[in-house]
């Protein structure tokens, strides 16, 4: 009888695909709403396992919160939240406060949930406009959302843009890193295992031997390869010819 499959072992709880929490800060969110200008002050910069980005602590009045870090972000350097708090990198505003076409990061989804979006090192989004119905949104990605205009959001850009620059020199680096991300490295090929361990292993030479598409409702030992995909293969590109 061969082993179970990664996918299958993952969801079983070994302290091989959870996280380490030593080291580990609690989640990141803005303050409570308030109806008033806050000002709050960076304490200190510091970094978190498995984040890229460096966190700001940031204390208002008796009370610490984390912040991702904005590039340009020092120790000591205010920060203003709520109303008529002044267009400047670090700044927390509402989305309809914020000029059209500034870079904004550290995004909430709904009024108060504490910043879900755009958290990444060296990521920013685009007030793309403003609208009777909210704020409009362009990510990264060139995708747009609408949004509601009492969320709030962070003035520039989230620092640490360079993180992917440096290489990992050694292979222990790299699978710290990705234990703390709570993912498998190294990874094996499925066409490299034996075919008791994967459904594309085996054979004389590598091969998956069977389809690689693989429907949505398949059971955990064939659910392999490309999951329920739109579409697989090489794109063709369709030429039409002009009569002249």
């Amino acid at each position: 009888m061969g082993k179970s499959l990664i996918q299958q072992r993952r969801g079983m709880g070994h302290s091989q695909y959870r996280a380490p929490k030593v080291g580990k800060i609690s989640q990141t969110l803005y303050p409570p709403i308030s109806g008033e200008k806050t000002v709050g002050s960076v304490m200190r910069l510091q970094h978190e396992r498995g984040r890229m980005a460096p966190l700001a602590q940031l204390k208002i009045g008796e009370k610490f919160y984390y912040l991702p870090a904005i590039r340009g972000t020092v120790v000591g350097s205010d920060i203003e939240l709520g109303p008529k708090a002044k267009m400047k990198n670090g700044n927390i505003l509402m989305l309809k406060e914020v000029i059209e076409g500034s870079a904004i990061c550290n995004i909430e989804r709904h009024p108060g949930d504490g910043g879900k979006l755009v958290k990444a090192a060296g990521t920013s989004a685009i007030l793309f406009s403003q609208s009777a119905q909210g704020s409009i949104i362009k990510f990264p990605s060139g995708k747009m959302i609408l949004l509601d205009g009492r969320c709030r959001a962070t003035m520039g850009v989230i620092a640490g843009s360079g993180f992917g620059e440096k290489p990992f020199l050694k292979a222990g680096a790299k699978h710290h890193l990705m234990e703390a991300k709570i993912k498998l490295y190294p990874r094996m090929r499925g066409i490299a295992m034996a075919a008791v361990h994967h459904p594309f292993g085996g054979g004389r030479h590598q091969h998956p031997g069977k389809s690689t598409s693989t429907s949505r409702n398949a059971p955990p030992g064939r659910k392999v390869g490309h999951i329920a995909p739109r579409k697989t293969g090489r794109k063709r590109i369709r030429r039409t010819l002009e009569v002249r």
